[in-house]
């Protein structure tokens, strides 16, 4: 599976099978979190074989089987939580690409046990996790926008354009709000988010998103 497949198939899965991860998998996930790491300068981590992640409420009424997760984490920037979202998404859909499912997740986690597993320099910050495993089923597609409700593009709307907003729609948002604003003018294109708090990691997610589906060498950032 490739990447842009993963796009389409990944779906949010929040219970999961009591299946170990293979040392093979947690080799090739722990690699792509290193470059991601030294690239955007983060200290994102790859936690396997621990059910402390959540509270006794949520894995009795939301998560199960929850025992593998990337905590992302970084330096308390103001670009980090974009970063975070971007690289968190690289990471997600490559866990897809190797036969694993995912859930995204910014708030019903417990910040006070990770901060216990992880130890943290004292200006660095969590901005969630992303939970990792073998699904018991495979998620369902999220009820999702128009692509004209959020995007715009003046003059003939390339193909590049169209699958790149496509692409966002599919992309994991807190509170599936999707609120993106996508416009495109020739080769340029510019997208904002407005989601409370979570508007930079959704950012950075719709952003991921976007290139894959609409290729990184049609179009540039403005």
């Amino acid at each position: 599976m490739t990447i842009e497949e993963a796009v389409k198939n990944r779906h949010t899965v929040r219970k999961y099978t009591d299946k170990k991860l293979s040392d093979e998998i947690k080799e090739k996930l722990n690699l792509r979190i290193t470059d991601n790491n030294k690239k955007y300068n983060l200290n994102m981590q790859l936690m396997t074989d621990n059910k402390e992640a959540f509270s006794t409420l949520i894995k009795l009424f939301l998560a199960k089987n929850v025992q593998n997760y990337i905590i992302l984490a970084g330096k308390d920037e103001n670009d980090t939580d974009e970063k975070l979202g971007y690289c968190g998404c690289d990471v997600m859909l490559y866990a897809q690409t190797l036969g694993l499912n995912s859930w995204w997740v910014g708030e019903t986690f417990s910040k006070k046990t990770i901060l216990k597993i992880l130890s943290l320099p004292a200006d660095e910050k969590i901005t969630g996790i992303i939970a990792l495993g073998y699904g018991a089923n495979n998620g369902t597609q999220h009820k999702s926008k128009n692509a004209e409700e959020i995007s715009y593009y003046e003059g003939n709307k390339p193909e590049w354009f169209k699958k790149g907003t496509e692409a966002v729609l599919l992309a994991p948002t807190a509170l599936n709000k999707q609120a993106f604003t996508i416009k495109g003018i020739e080769n340029k294109v510019s997208i904002i988010c407005n989601n409370g708090n979570f508007s930079k990691t959704d950012l950075g997610i719709g952003k991921y998103h976007f290139e894959i589906g609409a290729g990184k060498d049609n179009f540039e950032w403005k």
